[in-house]
C-alpha cells in the first residue's frame, strides 16, 4: 500500500511522510524527543485510513497546553464539514473518540515530555486516527464502529481532508493564543458528546462511570457520580 501525495499545509507545518508499517504517533513522539522543530506533522495518508500527528511547543504549563487537545478535534470537525455533505454530523467525545453520525469512527491520541500538569512540557503531540473503510469487521457485526466511506463521504480525499484538518487546527490554535480559552470552549461543547448523559471510561486507569455535567475552564470533565461530582483533567489523558 503506497501513500497518497504530499499534502500542502500552511507556511508554519512541515509534514513528515512514513509508511503504512509505521505508527504516525509513536514516529512522532521518538522525533519530539529527540528535538524535532514544533510543527511537524508526521502523516500516513492511506486509501483506507488517515493517521496524523502534530509536534507541539507550547509555553504554556501542561494543563493549559491540553487546550491543544481540544484545537484538534474541533479542527478535525470543521475539516471534515468542508467536505462531506451537509447531513454528516461529527461529535466528540471528551477522552478523545470521534463519532460520525453517531457512531464511532476514530480517535484522537495526546503525549508529552512530562505528565506534571504544573510543568512547561518540551513538546506535546496530538494525534489523529480517522478509517476510511473497515477492513477488521462488516458493518451488521459491528454497529458502533464505522468509516467515512460509510457515511455518505466517499468523495472525501484522505490528503485533502489531512489538509484541512492541519489549517483548522492551526486556526483555532491561533484563535487560542489571542482570545484564551472561551472560543474553543463554546465551540468544543457544540460538539460534545454525551454531556448531560450517563456514562462511562477509563480514566488513567480507573474505571468512572457518572452524568457528564460539563467541561471547567481548563477542558477537564465534570463528573456527577454517586453523591459527589469530580474534576478530570484532561492531563490525565496522557499516554
Amino acid at each position: 500500500m503506497t501513500p497518497g501525495p504530499d499534502p500542502v499545509l500552511p507556511p508554519l507545518l512541515t509534514p513528515v511522510a512514513v509508511s503504512a508499517a509505521v505508527d504516525p504517533f509513536e514516529k512522532a513522539v521518538s522525533m519530539a524527543s529527540l528535538g524535532c522543530d514544533a510543527g511537524t506533522v508526521v502523516h500516513g495518508v492511506f486509501v483506507d485510513r488517515l493517521r496524523a500527528s502534530i509536534i507541539f511547543g507550547p509555553e504554556h504549563v501542561l494543563e493549559d497546553a491540553m487546550a491543544m487537545w481540544c484545537a484538534c478535534g474541533v479542527g478535525f470537525s470543521n475539516a471534515l464539514g468542508a467536505l462531506a455533505p451537509p447531513e454528516v454530523a461529527v461529535h466528540l467525545e471528551w477522552s478523545g473518540g470521534i463519532r460520525v453520525n453517531g457512531a464511532s469512527c476514530g480517535k484522537l491520541r495526546a503525549s508529552a515530555s512530562t505528565r506534571d500538569p504544573s510543568l512547561e512540557p518540551d513538546w506535546l503531540v496530538i494525534g489523529i486516527e480517522i478509517p476510511f473503510i473497515l477492513v477488521a469487521e462488516s458493518p451488521g457485526i459491528t454497529p458502533d464502529q464505522t468509516a467515512l466511506y460509510l457515511e455518505g463521504c466517499g468523495d472525501v480525499d484522505p490528503t485533502m481532508l489531512l489538509e484541512s484538518w492541519a489549517r483548522h487546527t492551526l486556526s483555532w490554535v491561533n484563535r487560542w493564543l489571542e482570545d484564551g480559552n472561551a472560543p474553543l470552549h463554546s465551540e468544543w461543547r457544540s460538539m460534545a458528546h454525551d454531556m448531560g448523559e450517563t456514562m462511562s471510561l477509563n480514566y488513567d486507569g480507573e474505571e468512572i462511570s457518572g452524568i457528564f455535567v460539563g467541561i471547567d475552564e481548563r477542558f477537564g470533565m465534570l463528573v456527577r457520580t454517586t453523591g459527589d461530582t469530580r474534576l478530570l483533567p484532561l492531563s490525565g489523558l496522557l499516554e
